[in-house]
């Protein structure tokens, strides 16, 4: 449980700032980041792309797909609002 919950925080945590930097350098120039429903679209969409990876896995449960789904939908929601604002990614 413990070993479960700790997987799950580090995939999150990585899986947001990296999707959020990917959408904010790759795809600010795209017709992507206007749709407003992007985040959920693909927060959903890593959910279920994650759940026969986790079914396999016997260390993790379907906790992790579904905080793994999550940080993907907020990485990409926060990095396409910094990409319509204008925000340019530190290098």
């Amino acid at each position: 449980m413990i070993i479960e919950s700790m997987i799950a925080g580090a995939l999150g945590v990585a899986s947001h700032f990296k999707s959020k930097d990917f959408v904010r350098r790759r795809l600010r120039f795209t017709s992507v980041v206007e749709k407003p429903g992007i985040g959920i679209f693909t927060g959903a969409a890593a959910t279920i792309a994650a759940a026969p990876v986790v079914a396999i896995l016997p260390v993790v449960g379907p906790l992790t797909a579904v905080a793994f789904g999550a940080a993907v939908g907020t990485g990409v929601a926060l990095g396409a609002r910094q990409a319509r604002q204008g925000l340019l990614p530190e290098d």
